[in-house]
């Protein structure tokens, strides 16, 4: 039996296992498994808390519903922040992920700030399948063109738009996810800037699909905006689970701050599972 926590930050929603004093022994087929919402527990993203490999608390390990390891995840990385702040009795802890630590620190309110890196611009970072201006990222034969793109731990691609109401996510997310420009694939963001400290945005997310929210996609679209010189350099991103507060700092820094949140406890039995 493995103990496991349901979380999650603002609807994105994630399985956490606890891999320091057990072994969860995930494979692609039990975490396809275990995020389906009908035979499983159901979830965007599945979650291993490991030891420390360096100079964090801990690693965690990052799989998608489709059994793929992602390489960061700001909603995620809340989670997993609350819970060994919990335990440790600390209010500043460490994540160690492979796209590089994370500092994570919990305000008087109770919300998390998550200090996600500087992003990257190189088209190599991204990557993209050829050289481009990742300002203005072409893409031949797409439903949506001009989209900026940028690296935060994760490679995304996005689209400022008038109406974000009017995109129909759920057809072209996924074709936009796999466009050729995205060697990778893509998360894939809509976003309308209602006023430059105020950002509404859609998400359609590599390897899982439409979410409630994306914490690293709120930073790839606030960096956007800036980008393009729409947008403060804080702003309060609206997804479609709530608001999340985005700054872009003057030393290059995107620090992420919301909630997170523990839906209940459980154990499952790896063996009851359908293959």
């Amino acid at each position: 039996m493995l103990d496991f926590t349901k979380m999650h930050g603002l609807g994105n929603d994630f399985v956490v296992f606890d891999g320091r004093n057990q072994n969860p022994g995930l494979t692609a087929a039990t975490c396809q498994t275990v995020a389906d919402r009908r035979h499983g527990i159901g979830c965007d993203q599945i979650l291993t808390i490991l030891p420390p490999r360096h100079c964090g608390e801990a690693y965690i390990q990052i799989h998608n519903p489709d059994g793929s390891e992602a390489e960061a995840c700001g909603n995620g990385s809340r989670c997993v922040a609350a819970l060994l702040m919990d335990q440790t009795g600390r209010e500043t802890v460490t994540i160690e992920t492979i796209a590089g630590s994370l500092v994570c620190k919990r305000r008087n309110d109770g919300q998390i700030t998550v200090d996600m890196g500087s992003p990257r611009f190189d088209w190599r970072d991204i990557p993209l399948a050829r050289s481009s201006d990742t300002l203005h990222v072409p893409l031949r034969d797409a439903p949506a063109d001009d989209c900026c793109c940028v690296n935060l731990g994760n490679p995304h691609a996005v689209f400022l738009v008038d109406d974000i109401d009017a995109v129909p996510l759920p057809e072209i997310g996924p074709v936009l996810e796999r466009h050729p420009m995205f060697p990778e694939r893509a998360n894939i963001e809509f976003a309308t800037v209602l006023t430059p400290d105020r950002i509404r945005m859609r998400v359609w997310e590599r390897a899982a699909g439409i979410t409630r929210a994306c914490g690293s996609g709120a930073c790839a679209v606030l960096v956007a905006a800036i980008r393009r010189g729409r947008a403060d350099r804080t702003a309060t991103i609206v997804l479609d689970g709530g608001e999340l507060v985005v700054e872009w700092t003057q030393t290059d820094r995107v620090l992420m701050t919301g909630p997170a949140s523990t839906s209940f406890f459980g154990k499952l039995d790896l063996d009851t599972l359908p293959n």
